[in-house]
């Protein structure tokens, strides 16, 4: 069996000589899977194994032939569309005819009899001609797997547009899986690698439709750019309707999950707008295409604020979408103190954008419970949760979030995110929630709670309370 990059080469010829002469010639490179042979009398029967077989590089053919001849099939050649490389044989002087050949896409042209040196060289041309349009066809599959095919397609037609670094203006879309960590620590290794794949091929799908580039996949996160290496006037636009539809696309790809008996996710996302500098970063050789600036940083700080199923953007987005003025339809703003910041930063909720669709809506429902269920709050850092811990209780439940009660000195803020540790039959079980609203209550506070993470147990005995 030939090797599956071995050169495979059809030749179309009627002189029944010619068969055992070629095999003759190239046994040695067959016999090492260097080359593939395959052979048509005239053609038809050429159409016929090239529509068998899509591997055959090179297409070796007379010209004078019964049924249909070589100038006949090279036309037919260009209507399917092939990459394949066409060699014509004709007699010699006969310049009409290979005027006519190299205009129908010929690659070369040999006289009769046949001289077998030339064949040599001419083959080793069209190997060469081959092997390259094989390397840039690896390079075009390796670089859309990371960039549209409309920006792969720019950035493989003029590579020094990504070389030197510039400053632009671009918006910057950052997701990331709702209490992802939980939900990999109650899976084996290979699974979470397969839910990774479900949900960022699903989400890779999303950006590109909207023709941005992904910078990187950090873990379970997705950080995308818009505006950059194409340039869009309405980028920020464009990079909100990205977020709005990987919102839309989570029932999609928890559909799929759950067909695998895999957990279902739920995403945040956020969209900043700004100026960064572009093009490529790292060394001579290890770099990719990315963005750096403050921007960037401003992004993940948002993004860290949204509760599942929501999609946050800065005030500076906003204004470049156009404002009231503009598609975006918000559901909200309010300003917060972030790290790193100096001033309090607006932040806004988007519920739609006009023309690209609305943010799914969150359409459980809180339930009171006739016996509240006690548990320790402690609030989080990033990773870490905080060392004090302060009593609580759950006082209303819906499937995605709660209503509870801690006390005064517990000092929640809103958009904090906590753990909450409830103490249950079969032991001790924490959930994740995001604190969205906080109001003054007596001597406590009543929160607001969207859940990231719910474990099964938990689940259950919320189930079994309501």
């Amino acid at each position: 069996m030939p090797d599956p990059e071995a050169l495979k080469i059809l030749f179309v010829d009627d002189e029944p000589d010619l068969v055992p002469l070629i095999r003759q010639k190239f046994r040695s490179q067959v016999r090492s899977g260097e080359l593939a042979l395959v052979f048509a009398a005239d053609g038809v029967e050429a159409l016929d194994q090239l529509e068998a077989d899509p591997d055959i590089d090179i297409v070796v053919t007379d010209i004078n032939m019964p049924r249909m001849d070589g100038l006949t099939l090279l036309g037919r050649l260009g209507e399917l569309g092939r990459p394949t490389k066409a060699v014509v044989v004709t007699a010699y002087g006969d310049m009409e005819n290979i005027r006519t050949a190299m205009n129908r896409g010929a690659f070369d042209f040999l006289t009769k009899p046949i001289d077998m040196a030339d064949l040599d060289v001419t083959l080793g041309q069209a190997r060469g001609a081959v092997e390259r349009e094989r390397e840039a066809e690896r390079v075009r599959r390796t670089i859309t797997r990371y960039l549209s095919d409309k920006i792969a397609n720019a950035v493989l037609s003029n590579p020094d547009a990504v070389q030197a670094s510039e400053r632009r203006e671009v918006s910057v879309l950052m997701s990331d899986i709702a209490g992802f960590s939980q939900v990999a620590e109650r899976l084996e290794p290979e699974r979470v690698v397969e839910l990774l794949n479900v949900y960022l091929g699903a989400m890779t799908e999303v950006v590109d439709e909207h023709d941005g580039a992904i910078d990187e996949f950090i873990g379970d996160a997705v950080l995308a750019i818009f505006g950059a290496p194409l340039e869009m006037a309405d980028h920020a636009a464009r990079a909100v309707a990205c977020a709005v539809a990987m919102q839309a696309r989570m029932g999609d790809v928890n559909a799929d999950l759950a067909e695998r008996g895999l957990p279902a996710l739920e995403m945040t996302a956020a969209v900043n707008s700004g100026e960064v500098v572009v093009g490529t970063i790292g060394s001579e050789t290890r770099a990719k295409y990315g963005v750096v600036g403050s921007p960037v940083n401003l992004t993940a700080r948002i993004q860290s604020l949204a509760v599942p199923g929501e999609v946050l953007i800065s005030d500076a987005t906003y204004a470049a979408a156009g404002g009231a003025d503009g598609p975006l339809r918000l559901d909200g703003t309010r300003r917060v103190s972030l790290k790193g910041f100096a001033e309090p930063v607006a932040v806004h909720s988007v519920a739609a954008v006009e023309g690209a669709g609305a943010v799914p809506a969150d359409e459980s429902s809180l339930r009171d419970l006739a016996d509240p269920l006690p548990f320790r709050l402690a609030t989080l850092d990033g990773k870490r949760l905080a060392a004090d811990a302060h009593d609580g209780a759950l006082v209303a439940l819906a499937e995605t979030g709660a209503r509870a009660r801690v006390a005064a000195q517990a000092e929640v803020e809103p958009r904090t995110d906590v753990c909450l540790s409830l103490d249950l039959p079969g032991g001790t079980v924490d959930v994740y929630a995001k604190v969205t609203e906080v109001e003054d209550v007596g001597d406590g506070q009543a929160l607001g709670l969207r859940f990231s993470s719910v474990p099964p147990e938990a689940a259950e005995a919320f189930a079994a309370r309501s």
